[in-house]
């Protein structure tokens, strides 16, 4: 799906987002991710041995959602799916530092962990306010 320019501008933004995830027995699992795009694939990194990783092995179904922070009465939830999934290190979470936090590298990273790149597919967007 193509993202709407007012989409792509917020995501390119430092915009915190919600990500749900679905756990085995079907609840929601939610956590607040950042994130980044390449066109309109939106891509996160998360670390291997969290909940979230576990949850799209099993279904790759994913949520997102978020207000702009100089919008805070417009919300953009988008629904989509986790297409690739890689283990190529910390680029991405380096960048997404550098984006967030002004880092060059991302500073929190325990010992031995192992980042799980993420790329998401949106199918479906919508908005309020």
């Amino acid at each position: 799906m193509q993202l709407s320019e007012e989409i792509r501008v917020a995501l390119d933004d430092k915009v915190y987002v919600h990500l749900a995830t679905l756990n085995p027995d079907g609840s929601p699992q939610v956590s607040v991710v950042w994130i980044t795009r390449r066109g309109d694939t939106v891509l996160f990194s998360t670390a291997e041995g969290r909940i979230k990783p576990r949850n799209i092995a099993i279904d790759p179904r994913i949520a997102l959602s978020f207000t702009p922070p100089d919008k805070p009465y417009n919300n953009f939830v988008m629904q989509g799916r986790v297409t690739k999934t890689s283990t190529d290190g910390t680029w991405l979470i380096d960048e997404l530092a550098n984006k967030y936090l002004g880092h060059d590298s991302y500073q929190f990273a325990q010992p031995g962990e192992v980042r799980v790149n993420y790329e998401i597919e949106i199918d479906k967007v919508t908005t309020w306010g």
